[in-house]
């Protein structure tokens, strides 16, 4: 097992430059007058008529366009209805629309432009060395009413929570803050991840409670543990083939899954219950395969989680189940 030292100055492994912005467009191309609100709804248009993915902290034009126009602004990404009318400089105007210009010819996700996303209302620092946090779980840690469904699992007896595929970490981050009488494994193959995920630990000040640990699957990892949360690969190679620019951006080996998006998925369900306690339970992601999942896994139990997508992105698995 490899434990990443958290004692290390933030600065030890530093982010990459954020990549130069392009110069603002010339004055004039900016409709004069504007205020934050017809700024945004004039970026949401150039975005959408540009044909770009949403996916990465937003779903529509709109809402990508006002959190790069307020970001750029230097507003709360949140406050949209309170600064709506506020009126926005010609010379502000072009900044913002450079910004947009760079996401357009860029093709990257928004999360790359700011370098940071949210999960729960939580802020994450965020490049391009993990994907932008989106999983799920982060509903089930996060909001008290879905939580509900993972809480009925859980007792006294949680103690050891690992985060498997951290990514940048912000799954053990929630758990973290979700139950504070517990210690949180997070762990990735990637060492540039695991860089990511050291920023957001030691931003939300978890360094006593977070231990980072490089690890193929669950090779490096010799404790049992009460609860296992897991957002693997499993996008299969049909719709890796097909995915949006913006998803291509994206580290591969967090994403691709094989030929039916289960190959990650076989070797965690096989190893799984010799690092689950007994009573302990496995909580997974995978996305939109669900039909893959139930033609690899036939005869496993298992229990489908309620959240904001659906009934059919997010599943829980006992040891027991495991074992049979």
């Amino acid at each position: 097992m490899t434990d990443i030292d958290l004692s290390e100055p933030a600065d030890a492994h530093p982010p990459p430059p954020i990549p130069p912005v392009a110069s603002p467009p010339p004055p004039g191309s900016v409709p004069a007058g504007s205020t934050v609100l017809s700024l945004v709804e004039a970026m949401a248009g150039r975005l959408q008529e540009a044909g770009v993915a949403f996916g990465h902290g937003t779903s529509n034009a709109h809402d990508e366009a006002a959190w790069l126009t307020l970001w750029k602004l230097g507003l709360p990404v949140d406050a949209l209805d309170e600064v709506a009318a506020s009126p926005v400089s010609a010379e502000r105007a072009r900044l913002v629309e450079a910004v947009i210009e760079e996401r357009i010819s860029t093709r990257q996700p928004a999360a790359y432009i700011t370098r940071e996303a949210w999960l729960q209302g939580v802020p994450f620092y965020v490049d391009e060395r993990c994907i932008v946090p989106r999983s799920f779980i982060a509903e089930l840690l996060g909001d008290p009413a879905l939580g509900m469904q993972l809480d009925a699992w859980l007792g006294a007896d949680t103690h050891h929570v690992l985060d498997l595929c951290t990514g940048n970490g912000s799954l053990a981050v929630l758990a973290a803050m979700a139950y504070p009488e517990v210690d949180v494994d997070a762990a990735d193959i990637s060492p540039d991840a695991l860089d990511v995920a050291r920023i957001n630990v030691q931003r939300h000040g978890l360094g006593e409670r977070i231990r980072l640990i490089a690890s193929d699957g669950l090779t490096a990892l010799p404790h049992r543990y009460d609860l296992i949360l897991c957002n693997p690969p499993y996008v299969n190679a049909k719709s890796m083939a097909t995915l949006p620019q913006e998803y291509r951006a994206e580290p591969e080996i967090a994403l691709a899954g094989g030929a039916d998006g289960m190959d990650f998925v076989r070797r965690l369900l096989k190893d799984a219950p010799n690092h689950l306690t007994p009573g302990g339970v496995l909580l997974l992601e995978i996305g939109n395969e669900r039909e893959f999942f139930e033609a690899a896994f036939p005869r496993l139990e298992a229990v489908w989680m309620e959240v904001s997508a659906g009934a059919d992105q997010v599943l829980l698995v006992t040891r027991e189940a495991l074992g049979r």
